[in-house]
Order: structure tokens, then C-alpha cells, then sequence
């Protein structure tokens, strides 16, 4: 796993080959460092950018297992891009980053691994809001 400044890491998801192809798992508080209390997933992308809000209180885990995407955190002092394709990795997202998904291509398929079940009232949508409440 790598860290950095915002928070969000890397997670090496075990990966099994044999002549037959490859076989990646995940298990809740192994392999993702939460229960899983909800499962979603992103397809069908129009070029267009996902995301766009911030969580106080939800941890979420990205995979995608087919295709690419680039996630883009801030934590409304810094920002940084990565990208994701390799399906044997996921991308640990803590609470407090506001994230943008773009430069999906067509084929991509994002799975969302998440700490809590759907609360609207976790979510910042507005990034000036998010700014402020970062600031609190």
C-alpha cells in the first residue's frame, strides 16, 4: 500500500493466476480496512464527470475491473489525479476528500466498495460548502 498527503492509498488486492486466467478477491476488513455495508457500480460512461460531491463520514473502496478512469481528490487545500486500471488494485478513498471521476472510456466499469449504507446526508455536494465544513 502507498500513502500520501490527502490520505487515500493504493490496496494490493490478492490476485490468483493459473492457465485458466486470473481470479482477483476481496473480503470485508481484510482485503478493504471496513465492513462492507453497501456495493455499487459505475458503467455505461458518457465522457462526462461522476463523483463531484464529498463524504463526512463514508470510506469507500474503488475498483475497476475493466477499462479506466482517473480520480481526481482534494481535500480543498491540495489536489492530486490518479488513474485506475489494473483490476488486482483498489483505491481506499477516507472520509473528507472531495473526488471527481473522469476520462472514462467506454468499456470502464467502476465498483464501489463503501463503509455505510446510502445516507444523503453524508454527502457535500456543493465544493464551496465542502471547502468551508474542511475548514471547521
Amino acid at each position: 500500500m502507498s500513502e500520501n498527503q490527502l490520505g487515500y492509498r493504493f490496496i494490493e488486492l490478492p490476485r490468483v493466476d493459473d492457465p485458466r486466467g486470473s481470479l482477483t478477491y476481496i473480503e470485508e476488513e481484510s482485503t478493504v480496512p471496513f465492513p462492507i455495508r453497501r456495493v455499487y457500480y459505475l458503467y455505461n460512461f458518457t465522457g462526462k464527470t461522476r463523483g463531484e460531491h464529498a463524504h463526512k463520514e463514508l470510506e469507500q473502496v474503488m475498483v475497476v475491473p475493466n477499462g479506466e478512469l482517473s480520480v481526481t481528490l482534494d481535500d480543498g487545500k491540495h489536489e492530486e489525479t490518479v488513474q485506475l486500471n489494473d483490476p488486482a488494485e483498489g483505491l481506499y478513498i477516507p472520509p473528507g476528500l472531495w473526488r471527481e471521476l473522469t476520462d472514462a472510456t467506454g468499456e470502464t466499469f467502476c465498483l464501489v466498495l463503501a463503509s455505510q449504507q446510502y445516507d444523503e446526508g453524508d454527502y457535500i455536494r456543493d465544493y464551496e460548502e465542502f471547502v468551508r465544513w474542511d475548514d471547521e
